[in-house]
């Protein structure tokens, strides 16, 4: 893991999650396929493995650099911008 310029700028303590999964599938009626939590603001959105990729058009409408991985026993961080795990 490498430390991006980005990580410094995270809000700390780490923001509260705003949902317990992708809402956006939930109104899609659409399955997420593991959680990623945005560590700008706290945003919960499906990974790219997911139909909608909802995490990364989080990041492309927000421009939040970090996000963490949102499942249970799993810490840790990407970063969009570098392309890297962080």
């Amino acid at each position: 893991m490498s430390e991006c310029t980005h990580v410094p700028e995270l809000p700390r303590p780490e923001p509260v999650p705003t949902a317990l999964t992708c809402t956006e599938c939930q109104v899609l009626g659409s399955h997420p396929v593991q959680l990623r939590m945005c560590l700008g603001c706290g945003h919960v959105a499906c990974c790219d493995s997911s139909p909608h990729r909802h995490a990364t058009a989080h990041y492309h409408a927000t421009g939040h650099p970090v996000m963490r991985s949102f499942e249970p026993g799993e810490t840790w961080r990407w970063c969009f911008v570098d392309g890297s795990i962080v």
